[in-house]
C-alpha cells in the first residue's frame, strides 16, 4: 500500500505551526491528523458463519482504504443503513429462509464509537424472501424494506434501544412484465421521500414505482398505494434517488439500461417523466444490466452503474430543467458493479465490484464530474454495499 503523500500547501501550513521543526517521522504523523477520512462499512455476499460486514478507513486525499475490523452478521448482509448519529446499522440478510419460513431477516446492531465493530441487538423476519433494501424514515422511528424474491415490502418499528419490532405492516405486490425477469413482482427499492409523507417502493417486475402514505409513529405504513409513475414495458426499474432540491429524482432502470429523469409532486406523491436517456454508450450491444444511483453532493451530476458493460455512467444535471446530458463512461476495474458511492464532499467516489472481489477508488473532477481511478484496488469477497460515513474512530 502507497503511503500518504504531502502537498506544499499542507507542508507550508505546518510550518507556520512550527511542525517543521520536528523530525519528519512527527512531521508525517501530524501532517497526517490534517488529512481528512472517513469510515466505510462494507456489505458482502457471504455464509454464515463468515466475516461479512467490513469496517475500512477511506483516506480523503488519496481514496486509499485501510482496514479497521469486521463482523460475522449472518448470511448475506447486502444492503443496510445507519442511523444520522452512527448508533445503530440495520441490514438486511438476503436469503429466502428464516425460521423455518419463506422469509429473509433484518438485523439491528448497535455501534461501538470506539471501534466501530457491530454487536447484535436483535433480528426480526423481513416478511418475504430475498430482502435486498432496507431505509429509515426521516425521523428515525420506521425501518422500509423491500423483498426482492418474494416481491413484497415491510415495514418494522425502531424502539428507543435501537431493536426493532415485528413487522407492523406488510404488502405483497402483485403483476407482472414482458420482460423474461419479471414473471413475477419484483420489490427492489422502498423509502421514505423528502417530506417524510409517502414510502416510495420501486417494483422492478411490475414496471412500477408506488407511494404509500407513512406513519412513522407508529412503524406503519397505509396499504393504499398510489402508482407514482410507470416506466417503459419491460424497463425494470430498481433504485430510485433525488435530487438536493427535492423536486427532481433520478430512476435507473435494470432491464433495458436507461435512466430516467423524473419531476416530483410532493403533494401527490406522483412523478412526471421529463427524460430517459440510455446508460450504455451508443452501439453497445451487450448483456448489461443497470444497478446503482447517486447524484453528486453538489448537485451537478447523476452517477449510475452498469453490470456487464462494467462502468460506471456520469451525466451533468441541468440546473435549470434537471434534465440530463452525457458526460462519460468510466470503467470500474472489474466485473459486475452493482453497488457504489460517493465520499460526503463528492471527491472520491467508491466502486464495489461483485464478481471480481475487489472495491476501487475514484477522483472526482468538481467541475465536469469525470471519474479518474486513484490506483487503489483492494481485494474483498463479493462487495455489495458501500455506505460512508464521518470517521466518529478519529475523533
Amino acid at each position: 500500500m502507497s503511503q500518504p503523500s504531502y502537498s506544499r500547501r499542507n507542508f507550508l501550513k505546518l510550518t507556520g505551526l512550527g511542525v517543521a521543526a520536528l523530525p519528519f517521522a512527527a512531521q508525517a504523523a501530524a501532517l497526517a491528523k490534517q488529512e481528512q477520512t472517513y469510515l466505510v462499512y462494507v456489505g458482502t455476499f457471504s455464509q454464515p458463519d463468515a466475516e461479512s460486514i467490513f469496517l475500512y478507513r477511506l483516506n480523503a486525499t488519496t481514496g486509499i482504504l485501510t482496514r479497521v475490523g469486521a463482523t460475522k452478521a449472518g448470511a448475506n448482509p447486502t444492503y443496510f443503513t445507519l442511523d444520522p448519529q452512527q448508533r445503530f446499522l440495520y441490514t438486511v440478510n438476503e436469503t429466502n429462509e428464516y425460521q423455518g419460513g419463506k422469509s429473509g431477516s433484518i438485523r439491528a446492531y448497535s455501534i461501538d464509537k470506539k471501534t466501530g465493530g457491530l454487536t447484535l441487538l436483535n433480528e426480526q423476519s423481513s416478511f418475504g424472501p430475498g430482502p435486498c433494501y432496507i431505509s429509515l424514515d426521516h425521523t428515525n422511528k420506521e425501518i422500509l424494506v423491500a423483498n426482492y424474491a418474494g416481491g413484497s415490502i415491510c415495514s418494522l418499528p425502531v424502539q428507543a434501544n435501537g431493536q426493532l419490532g415485528a413487522p407492523a405492516t406488510t404488502v405483497q405486490h402483485t403483476g407482472s412484465g414482458p420482460h423474461k425477469n419479471q414473471s413475477n413482482p419484483h420489490a427492489h427499492c422502498f423509502f421514505a421521500d423528502p417530506r417524510n409523507k409517502f414510502g416510495l417502493a420501486v417494483d422492478l417486475g411490475i414496471d412500477k414505482v408506488l407511494a404509500y402514505p407513512l406513519d412513522p409513529a407508529n412503524g406503519k405504513f397505509s396499504t393504499n398505494a398510489i402508482t407514482a409513475f410507470t416506466t417503459a414495458p419491460g424497463a425494470g426499474p430498481r433504485h430510485l434517488t433525488f435530487h438536493s432540491n427535492n423536486r427532481w429524482a433520478y430512476l435507473i432502470n435494470e432491464l433495458n439500461s436507461t435512466v430516467t429523469a423524473l419531476a416530483y409532486d410532493a403533494a401527490k406523491g406522483t412523478f412526471v417523466e421529463l427524460q430517459t436517456l440510455s446508460a450504455l454508450p451508443a452501439g453497445y450491444t451487450g448483456e448489461s444490466y443497470c444497478a446503482d444511483i447517486h447524484v453528486s453532493p453538489n448537485g451537478k451530476f447523476l452517477y449510475g452503474s452498469n453490470r456487464g458493460h462494467n462502468s460506471i455512467v456520469v451525466y451533468a444535471i441541468d440546473q435549470k430543467s434537471g434534465k440530463l446530458t452525457l458526460v462519460q463512461h468510466a470503467d470500474t476495474q472489474g466485473k459486475y458493479p452493482r453497488n457504489f458511492t460517493l465520499d460526503p464532499s463528492g471527491r472520491l467516489a467508491l466502486v464495489g465490484n461483485q464478481n471480481t472481489n475487489n472495491i476501487a477508488t475514484y477522483h472526482v473532477d468538481s467541475k465536469t464530474g469525470k471519474l479518474t481511478p486513484t490506483g487503489v484496488n483492494i481485494e474483498l469477497q463479493a462487495p455489495v454495499c458501500l455506505k460512508v460515513i464521518p470517521d466518529f474512530l478519529a475523533a
